[in-house]
């Protein structure tokens, strides 16, 4: 084999819902990913997605999936109540685990995950697709165009299909604050990481929002205080807003599009003229950029300790908002 070429990584599902679907349309641009096994609790489901998908193994019982010796790695899609005790016991049985985001419910669990991985000797890494897009670069050297940063805006607002059953009388997992979802985790959580990739993490953290009857938060927003400038990060699951994000300085302005996975950076100066820094609205895969590193850390190519940091910080963050708005996890908790 040549050096060159990324050892096979042997790859199990776990999860089935539109993101899975996403990674493993991704997956195939990845050298050395190999889809061997699909896991679901249902046997009927483990067969459908793994003959649609081209799996040679579907599987339905856990111990048997921990024991598999043709499993190398998971990518793990469940809900987020079920990452940390699902990653642990994967880890502990000698398999990498690429983790939906967010990693975990709070940052005493993502320790928790970390611990396991280190003492396995196994790579964790939380799949956040900003950390690893090739618009990061272009939007760290776009910064230095903006002259020094007054104001942030980071705005990710997504009408989601699941309000409209909730509005008829109809509760979905995105809306059950037991399985540790919201709007906060389910679509902030990608504006909390965009602002620690480009600017670290803030001072201090000002955060407000409001709740579903009954269910868990539906939007809300925060002020994160840096040396200078404050970013304010907005979200929602119940409306939809199509604002880019903007870094505005002294010297101009920095537009970024859509926030979450930022496709189009645009700079217009403070004088006028605008002019494209970068443009990837024509790629489709962009989970693939995600899978790369990962295997790369798996191969020992490449240091995961960045992209664990990363989490860290934002699950500290995210425990500080959460606390700030009045979001709990247990069942029936009464929230805001």
């Amino acid at each position: 084999m040549s050096e060159n070429k990324p050892r096979p990584v042997r790859f199990a599902i776990v999860g089935s819902n539109f993101i899975t679907e996403k990674f493993l349309a991704a997956a195939p641009q990845s050298p050395g990913f190999v889809l061997d096994t699909f896991y679901s609790r249902s046997p009927d489901r483990a067969r459908e997605f793994a003959a649609r998908f081209g799996a040679p193994h579907a599987e339905s019982d856990w111990q048997r999936l921990l024991a598999s010796d043709t499993v190398d790695a998971v990518y793990l899609a469940t809900p987020n109540a079920c990452h940390a005790q699902q990653a642990c016991a994967l880890l502990a049985a000698g398999k990498h685990v690429l983790c939906e985001k967010p990693a975990a419910r709070s940052a005493a669990e993502l320790e928790q995950m970390l611990g396991a991985a280190q003492t396995a000797g196994r790579v964790l890494m939380e799949a956040m697709r900003p950390a690893h897009l090739p618009a990061l670069a272009a939007l760290r050297e776009g910064l230095a165009r903006v002259g020094t940063v007054r104001h942030v805006s980071l705005s990710y607002c997504q009408y989601s299909s699941r309000y409209d059953k909730f509005k008829n009388g109809i509760l979905e997992n995105a809306f059950r604050p037991e399985l540790g979802n919201g709007a906060l985790m389910d679509i902030g959580v990608y504006c909390v990481n965009l602002a620690l990739l480009l600017f670290g993490a803030p001072r201090r953290i000002l955060a407000a929002g409001s709740f579903l009857p009954g269910a868990i938060d539906a939007c809300g927003s925060a002020v994160w205080a840096y040396d200078g400038f404050e970013a304010v990060l907005s979200y929602s699951k119940v409306h939809q807003s199509n604002v880019p994000g903007a870094v505005e300085g002294e010297n101009g302005t920095l537009f970024l599009e859509p926030v979450p996975v930022p496709a189009k950076i645009w700079f217009e100066a403070r004088g006028g003229g605008r002019e494209l820094v970068f443009d990837a609205r024509e790629e489709e895969h962009d989970m693939r950029f995600e899978l790369d590193d990962f295997l790369a850390a798996v191969g020992g190519r490449l240091d995961p300790a960045p992209w664990q940091q990363l989490s860290r910080t934002a699950a500290r963050c995210l425990d500080e908002m959460r606390a700030q708005i009045g979001i709990d996890f247990a069942p029936g908790a009464r929230q805001g």
